[in-house]
């Protein structure tokens, strides 16, 4: 059965990365968009990098821009605005695909693992998946779930 060790992305500075990397920590993976409404989610995403990182958490963000043309920049444009505009410190990913046929890897074993309200399609920009310590999928949550509702699943993610 497949976990998240079992794939590798692109970083946001061109680098293959292996997730592995990650093996053992929580992980809050985010499909994520510069020119959207929710795009004020980097912030709360940023505070529960900050506040749980040190107990074993990973946000990991992947911009998309499947969702309304709303991530347009090149990785060096998504990072700078990530960076200067909420102070994005948590890994970032180069630009993927998250549904359809040219949906990266990583994207369709995560709806294959949490559907959702459209089956396993993902809705829109800043859908979230909670990751366990041992790389199995433990919860997907809406676009709409502002990071600060997530800390209670986190905290019981990191002391599981």
């Amino acid at each position: 059965m497949p976990t998240l060790s079992d794939f590798s992305a692109r970083a946001i500075t061109g680098d293959d990365q292996p997730l592995a990397q990650y093996a053992g920590q929580v992980v809050l993976v985010v499909n994520t968009a510069s020119r959207c409404g929710l795009t004020p989610q980097y912030q709360g995403l940023e505070t529960l990098y900050g506040q749980y990182h040190g107990q074993g958490l990973v946000v990991l963000g992947f911009p998309c821009d499947q969702f309304g043309h709303q991530e347009p920049g090149d990785e060096a444009e998504i990072s700078d605005f990530c960076s200067l505009n909420y102070g994005v410190s948590f890994p970032m990913f180069a630009k993927i695909e998250v549904n359809g046929d040219g949906a990266h890897p990583l994207y369709h074993w995560l709806r294959e693992e949490k559907g959702g309200i459209l089956g396993d399609a993902i809705k829109w920009n800043f859908t979230k998946f909670l990751v366990g310590r041992d790389g199995t999928v433990l919860k997907r949550y809406a676009p709409t779930t502002t990071p600060d509702k997530i800390a209670g699943d986190i905290e019981a993610a990191l002391a599981a």
